[in-house]
C-alpha cells in the first residue's frame, strides 16, 4: 500500500552486512522476523541486541515508542539514512513498518545481484498509518478444501500486503471443515462428498486450528471464522438430519447452488446444537467476531413445517422473514453470552438487526448504508468490486461464473468503500472492506493465488491509503516492481493484460 507520507531524502545506497538489530524487549519479536528476512535476502543473519546506543554497528534500530500516539494503533515511522530506524507506538505498528521495510529490501535485492550480501535501500522518511481498521480477505474452504500449509501461506501473503483480517469460511452445503468434538459426525459425514472422481473432502482438527490461529496472531492477522446458518447447512444436516424440518435423510451435495433444506427454526434442539458448536468454536478463536452467514436462506421448508409455524405464532413474528430475523437474534444472543460479536451477510437486515450485529454488505453497498444509518458497524464487500471468484477478463479459459461478468484489476482499484451518502458521524461505522474468494471454480491453492493476485494488491492499497494517494496510472507503474517481488515468493498470480 502507498504510504500516507513519504519524503525521499537521498539516493539509493548500499548498507553493508548488518551485524546487529538493536531493539528493546517488546520489539524483539519484530526484530527476529526482520533478522530472518535479512538472512534469506543476503545470507547474513544479524544478531539481536537489547540496546539502541551503537547505531554504527547495529545499523537497524527498532523502537516501541508510546509517545508516538499520532500514529494510531497500526501506524509507524521509518527513517533510512546512514542507519535504519523504525518506530511505532504498538507492536502491530512495528509489524506494518516491517512489511514496508521488507518490500524496500526486496526491491533493492532485485537490482543487487552484484553484491547480494549488501542491502540497497533508498534514503527516505516515511510516516504511515491505515485508512481503515478492517482490511480483510476471505477464503471459502467448503467448496474446495485447502490444506493447512496453504492457509499459512495465504496468511503470510495477506500480512505482507498489510491485510489484518482473514475471514475463514469453514462450513457450507458442500462440506463442514472444522472438528467439533461433541458432534463427530460433522466431520466423519459432513466433511466428505461423493463426486464422479470419488470421495472428496477434508477438515481441520482443533489442534490444527489452534496452530493456524497462533500463526496468524504472530503476523497480526485476526481470523474471523464463519459457521453458516440457517441456510447453506446441508453438510451439517447430512450428519444430523433431525435438525432439519423434514428429518432427511440427506447427502452432502456435490453440486453448487442454494438448497431448500435448512436448519429447523422451530426445533429447540437446533439452538442447543448451535450453542454447543459455538462453545467449541469460540474457545478456538480469540477474536471478537464470529461470522454466522445468514445469506440465501430459502423459506420453503419453514412454510410447510408445523414447528416453524408454531414458532412464528408463539413469537408473534412477521411470517418466515420474521422467523429468520428471530433466528439470527438467537444466534447473536448465543455469541454475546460467550463474549463474541455477531457478523453476518446483509440478509441479516431482513426483519430487523440483532443488537450489536455487524453487517457484511455483499449485494452492493445499500445493505451497509442501511445498517450504518441504524447505528451498526459494517464491512463493505460488494460483488461488483470485491468478489475475486469473478473472472478477470473476457479471455477464453478464464474460469468463474459467466453470469457475473468481469472484475478486472482496474475495477478493483476504483473501489471506494466509503459511501458518499453517509455523513461524517455515520462514516465511523464503516470499518473497512474485504475481498472474497468463493472456491466453486478454484480446486487448488495455485488457482486461489491466481484469482487473488494481483487483485488483492489493488484492494490493499485502496484500504490502506487515502483516496488522494490512490491513482490508477501510478499504481499500474508501481505494480511491475511489486510483481517481481511476487515472482521471488513464487506466487502464481495472473499477469495483468494477458
Amino acid at each position: 500500500p502507498r504510504p500516507a507520507r513519504t519524503s525521499i531524502t537521498g539516493p539509493w545506497r548500499a548498507i553493508g552486512p548488518i551485524a546487529a538489530i538493536a531493539c528493546d524487549d517488546l520489539a524483539r519479536p519484530i526484530a527476529l522476523v526482520l533478522s530472518d528476512h535479512i538472512h534469506s535476502t543476503t545470507g547474513v543473519k544479524p544478531r539481536i541486541e537489547r540496546s539502541t546506543l551503537d547505531r554504527r554497528q547495529s545499523r537497524i534500530v527498532i523502537e516501541l515508542d508510546s509517545a508516538r500516539s499520532d500514529l494510531g494503533d497500526e501506524g509507524y515511522a521509518l527513517t533510512i539514512d546512514s542507519f535504519v530506524k523504525l518506530q511505532a507506538p504498538t507492536a502491530h505498528g512495528l509489524f506494518n513498518g516491517l512489511q514496508t521495510l521488507r518490500q524496500l529490501m526486496d526491491q533493492g535485492a532485485i537490482g543487487n545481484d552484484a553484491n547480494p550480501s549488501s542491502l540497497r535501500l533508498p534514503a527516505c522518511e516515511i510516516v504511515d498509518q491505515p485508512r481503515f481498521k478492517w482490511r480483510g480477505m476471505h477464503l471459502d474452504v467448503s467448496r474446495h478444501f485447502m490444506p493447512v500449509e496453504f492457509i499459512k501461506r495465504y496468511i503470510d501473503l495477506l500480512a505482507y500486503h498489510k491485510f489484518n483480517v482473514f475471514h475463514w469460511h469453514l462450513t457450507d452445503d458442500q462440506g463442514w471443515r472444522i472438528e467439533i468434538k461433541r458432534y463427530p459426525k460433522l466431520t466423519s459425514v459432513g466433511a466428505w462428498r461423493d463426486t464422479l472422481a470419488g470421495r472428496y473432502g477434508g477438515f481441520y482438527t482443533q489442534e490444527e486450528i489452534r496452530n493456524v490461529v497462533a500463526y496468524a496472531a504472530e503476523r497480526f492477522v485476526t481470523i474471523v471464522p464463519e459457521i453458516e446458518m440457517p441456510g447453506h447447512s446441508m453438510a451439517a444436516l447430512a450428519a444430523y438430519p433431525d435438525l432439519s424440518c423434514t428429518g432427511g435423510p440427506f447427502k452432502v451435495p456435490a453440486t453448487w447452488g442454494v438448497f431448500d433444506d435448512v436448519y429447523c427454526a422451530g426445533n429447540d434442539e437446533t439452538f442447543e446444537f448451535l450453542a454447543n458448536v459455538l462453545d467449541e468454536l469460540c474457545a478456538l478463536f480469540p477474536g471478537q467476531y464470529v461470522h454466522v452467514g445468514g445469506d440465501e436462506c430459502p423459506k420453503a421448508r419453514w412454510k410447510d413445517c408445523a414447528r416453524c409455524q408454531a414458532r412464528i405464532a408463539n413469537q408473534k413474528l412477521d411470517g418466515e422473514a420474521g422467523l429468520q430475523s428471530w433466528f439470527m437474534h438467537r444466534a447473536g444472543e448465543i455469541l454475546a453470552a460467550r463474549g463474541k460479536r455477531m457478523i453476518g451477510w446483509d440478509e441479516i437486515l431482513e426483519g430487523g438487526l440483532a443488537p450489536n450485529a455487524t453487517v457484511m454488505s455483499w449485494r452492493g453497498m445499500d445493505g451497509g448504508i442501511a445498517a450504518a444509518k441504524e447505528g451498526h458497524d459494517v464491512v463493505m464487500c460488494p460483488t461488483s468490486h470485491c468478489y475475486f471468484d469473478y473472472r478477470q477478463s473476457h479471455a477464453l479459459g478464464e474460469r468463474g461464473p459467466i453470469w457475473a461478468g468481469v472484475t478486472d484489476l482496474e475495477k478493483v482499484y476504483s473501489f471506494e468503500p466509503m459511501p458518499g451518502e453517509l455523513d461524517a458521524d455515520l462514516q465511523r461505522h464503516v470499518l473497512g472492506a474485504q475481498g472474497n474468494l468463493w472456491t466453486e471454480w478454484m480446486e487448488t491453492p495455485a488457482h486461489v493465488e491466481y484469482m487473488a493476485f494481483p487483485r488483492a494488491i489493488a484492494l490493499s492499497e485502496v484500504l490502506w491509503s487515502s483516496p488522494e494517494r490512490c491513482d490508477w496510472p501510478g499504481f499500474r507503474e508501481r505494480l511491475g516492481l511489486h510483481l517481481k517481488r511476487m515472482d521471488a515468493m513464487d506466487v502464481n498470480y495472473r499477469k495483468p493484460g494477458v
